[in-house]
């Protein structure tokens, strides 16, 4: 069992993951906005808030699966699908989330393909860690 001072570092922890996350979707929606103005609403910032607080809650810390050792059947072992995507979805979130506060800091306005394509990579990293984490609470 585990002590209450344990529960409440990791929930101040999960919280902090959100908070970063949610700061991270503020910096690419200042970005997107910036170049595309159909992006410059609030509710368009707040959206790209809570997906990227969701997303950093849920898929960054995910439970593993329980060690199996390689067998003769399988030599390779298995992929575990959530610690893939949260970690592809994390490391995609967090690059596009660094180009935009790079591009926001030195004053540079990206081409609206490559503001289209910070905006892609957003929204595929963080739907890969909700969807991380929920596939690693559901086992």
């Amino acid at each position: 069992m585990r002590s209450r001072v344990r529960k409440f570092a990791h929930v101040l922890e999960r919280l902090g993951l959100a908070m970063a996350g949610a700061a991270s979707g503020l910096f690419v929606a200042a970005l997107v906005g910036s170049g595309i103005a159909a992006f410059t609403s609030q509710g368009f910032l707040l959206l790209m808030m809570i997906c990227g607080a969701i997303g950093f809650y849920l898929g960054i810390d995910t439970p593993p699966l329980p060690f199996q050792p390689p067998s003769d059947e399988s030599p390779r072992g298995n992929v575990d699908a959530a610690e893939f995507l949260s970690a592809v979805g994390t490391f995609l979130a967090a690059l596009v989330a660094f180009v935009s506060v790079v591009a926001i800091v030195i004053r540079v306005e990206p081409h609206v393909a490559w503001t289209v394509a910070i905006m892609i990579g957003w929204v595929f990293g963080v739907a890969m860690q909700i969807v991380a984490g929920t596939i690693a609470r559901m086992r």
